[in-house]
């Protein structure tokens, strides 16, 4: 009897899918029975090989043998994954197996995953794909009910490879390039580098700023406040607030107007990390691994999704969710108030997965056994829902002019008339709150705010109004958090596209947490706090590096074309012959760097100059070599003739090597006479190699015994 061979993602998800299957029999790395075999990759099994696969030249990083582009690219599976791997590779080239059905994560990246694995196990076994955005047993039954031709996902697996080996070429390209021209590393990224463009260029913003001061006059009087235009001058603001002090205003213009809010969309997964950075604290990546977390354990739908809405044929599912919220949130259940569901549903908007919602199941779950985190994105997301169905929200705003001894002032005020959605957001901010994990700024929304009478109206006099002038200054602009900063690599180039372009920005919801870390593990930028700066090298970083790697507006441009290849409408050919084009352009770059720059950027102490082509010579952590990758002189600290005179050569021998030619050493040893003794030691340089002697002079001795 032939089987069915599930692979998915992750061990979790695989026993999650072999329960449903009926899969029960454990074996040692995969699960068996009702005619299943289900197991599982470990995340990436196999990635592309480094530069060294390609040649042994490549072991070492040398400018000359860029740029490398692999003719046929090779796949290396990790050592402590190969296992695993080999496990999968037996059991795809079973002859019992009628076909493997690809269950891994569905997106780009879990396309990945899977066929690289099946192309390296050389199976021929047809391939069908399981497509889902919840692990519900409902939602994973219907998914094996509906498998698609895993053909039909060719061009999803176009787009992976292609970004995977754009990764790379940029990634091991540029970073050798400027490493070995700069002699320190330094790592460029496709993604990455403009990421830090951004930090750099607001930091530069913030750094250079010059603080302003300006004035305001505030008047006050029968319960009106109001302000006036903003003076430069403090002796203005100073004459202006004493004529206006104790005279008479007159109400000039009265301007009602009646402004309605509407409710906020579903969370896709770039938003959803953002409300948790800016209520909790939490990172991007923490949100991402809490997320799957609470997916795997079938509590929230899909998480690394871009879209927020859902389809039409989800609606008696929202309903039912709706239904059921009040009774796992409570808070939910005096501010929840269903108006309109259609509001959520857009078959156009939702691509590969729709928004992040709480699943049928968790509403039967007992929530207090999850972690915090989990809890509180949870009640995050179920809110959201709350929120997006709810009536709009309605405000009267009203304007005010005020003449006072021939000068204008303003005043303004709001009253909220229906608070509609923001009831939900106000009792959830009280939740938060309640659990001190909010920050201060969030649950103020929609609270009436310098509420104006409305008996207001035009020439209203005030007998007598106070008056004073106040000192402002100008602010600067502030860090980014990672709120904010996903927010830029969210729309990054959008100014410079059309706007028929489906804007992708840097990167995709599923990578920009990952990219974020990068930049704080490579020591690019530090986390303060919830803020995020770039640190010194970040800053030196994209200082040097040319304005085309740093472009946001590029990389967003990759992005398009990569949903492009998604959809069949790029080649794959064309988007990395763009790639490749670009490499040439950062070597070609590299190729007119100056000396003088480089010598700018190297922080390296020059020891001397060498003796063969009077270039720079630095240390090194057993040499002192000169700064010219071509030339032979090398001067090591270890070598034959002093081992036996136990003297290694240190800083201050090899400057007096390189500048006179000698040095004076005062404990040389002899193993003779078992003592120290002084000389000059003398370097000899021919064809690029340095020998050594021994001068003694007159006046110093042959030194003393050793104790």
């Amino acid at each position: 009897m032939n089987s069915i061979l599930v692979i998915a993602e992750k061990p979790s998800v695989s026993q999650a899918l072999a329960k449903v299957l009926g899969a029960y029999k454990r074996e040692d790395g995969y699960m068996e029975g009702n005619g299943y075999i289900v197991s599982w990759c470990l995340g990436h099994l196999a990635e592309y090989a480094p530069p060294d696969a390609y040649g042994s030249q490549y072991k070492k990083w040398n400018y000359e043998d860029l740029p490398i582009i692999p003719q046929e690219w090779k796949l290396d599976v990790a050592e402590e994954k190969k296992e695993q791997f080999d496990l999968l590779s037996s059991l795809l080239n079973r002859m019992d197996i009628s076909y493997v059905v690809n269950a891994c994560d569905a997106g780009r990246e879990g396309e990945l995953i899977f066929m690289r694995v099946y192309e390296l196990s050389g199976s021929h076994v047809p391939v069908k794909r399981l497509w889902i955005s919840s692990m519900e047993d409902s939602a994973i039954q219907e998914g094996f009910r509906e498998l698609k031709d895993g053909s039909e996902y060719a061009a999803l697996y176009d787009a992976s490879v292609c970004r995977a080996k754009a990764d790379w070429l940029v990634g091991m390209n540029a970073t050798r390039a400027f490493t070995t021209k700069y002699n320190r590393r330094l790592t460029v990224g496709r993604v990455q580098t403009p990421t830090l463009s951004m930090l750099v260029e607001r930091q530069k913003q913030i750094d250079g700023f010059e603080k302003t001061a300006y004035y305001k006059v505030r008047i006050e009087g029968n319960g009106i406040t109001a302000v006036s235009e903003n003076y430069a001058d403090k002796v203005e603001a100073d004459a202006v607030a004493k004529r206006c002090d104790g005279t008479v205003a007159l109400v000039t213009k009265v301007e009602r107007k009646r402004k309605k809010s509407q409710p906020p969309k579903l969370y896709d997964l770039t938003t959803l990390q953002r409300e948790a950075n800016r209520i909790f604290g939490y990172t991007a990546q923490e949100t991402l691994q809490e997320l799957q977390k609470l997916y795997e354990d079938k509590l929230v739908t899909y998480p690394r999704t871009d879209s927020q809405f859902v389809t039409e044929d989800m609606a008696d599912t929202v309903q039912e969710l709706l239904g059921g919220l009040p009774e796992v949130l409570p808070f939910l259940k005096d501010s929840m108030e269903v108006v309109d569901i259609g509001r959520v549903i857009n078959n156009a908007k939702v691509t590969d997965h729709h928004a992040i919602l709480p699943t049928k199941a968790a509403l039967n779950e007992d929530l207090s056994e999850l972690t915090a985190k989990q809890r509180n994105l949870f009640s995050l997301i179920g809110q959201r829902l709350a929120q997006a169905v709810a009536g709009e929200s309605v405000s009267d705003e009203t304007s005010v002019i005020l003449k006072c001894a021939g000068y204008e002032f303003q005043a303004k005020g709001n009253r909220m008339v229906v608070e509609g959605y923001k009831t939900i957001e106000k009792a959830f901010a009280a939740v938060v709150k309640a659990g001190k994990g909010a920050n201060k700024a969030d649950g103020e929304n929609g609270e009436d705010k310098n509420v104006l009478s409305s008996g207001i109206d035009e020439d209203m006099v005030i007998p007598s109004v106070s008056a004073k002038s106040e000192q402002h200054f100008t602010s600067p602009p502030k860090p980014y958090t990672e709120d904010t900063l996903l927010s830029a690599m969210e729309t990054a180039g959008n100014k410079e596209f059309d706007a028929e372009t489906e804007k992708k920005g840097l990167g995709t919801p599923a990578t920009r947490a990952s990219m974020i870390e990068k930049l704080v593990s490579s020591g690019y930028a530090v986390r303060k706090g919830r803020q995020i700066t770039p640190t010194t090298a970040g800053m030196k970083l994209i200082e040097i590096l040319p304005d085309y790697l740093k472009s946001a507006s590029m990389t967003a441009e990759w992005e398009n074309q990569l949903l492009g290849i998604e959809k069949g409408e790029v080649e794959s050919t064309r988007f990395l012959q763009g790639i490749t084009n670009l490499i040439k352009m950062v070597l070609h770059g590299c190729d007119t760097i100056s000396e003088e720059e480089l010598a700018q950027f190297d922080t390296r102490e020059k020891i001397g100059d060498c003796p063969v082509c009077g270039k720079p010579v630095y240390e090194g952590k057993q040499n002192f070599y000169c700064s010219d990758r071509e030339c032979r002189f090398t001067l090591w600290k270890e070598n034959r003739y002093l081992s036996g005179l136990r003297k290694t050569v240190d800083k201050k021998m090899a400057a007096d090597l390189l500048s006179k030619g000698r040095t004076h050493v005062k404990d040389f040893y002899s193993a003779k006479k078992d003592t120290t003794f002084e000389a000059d030691l003398l370097m000899k340089v021919e064809d690029g190699r340095a020998s050594f002697s021994l001068f003694f002079p007159k006046s110093k001795g042959r030194g003393k015994k050793k104790k």
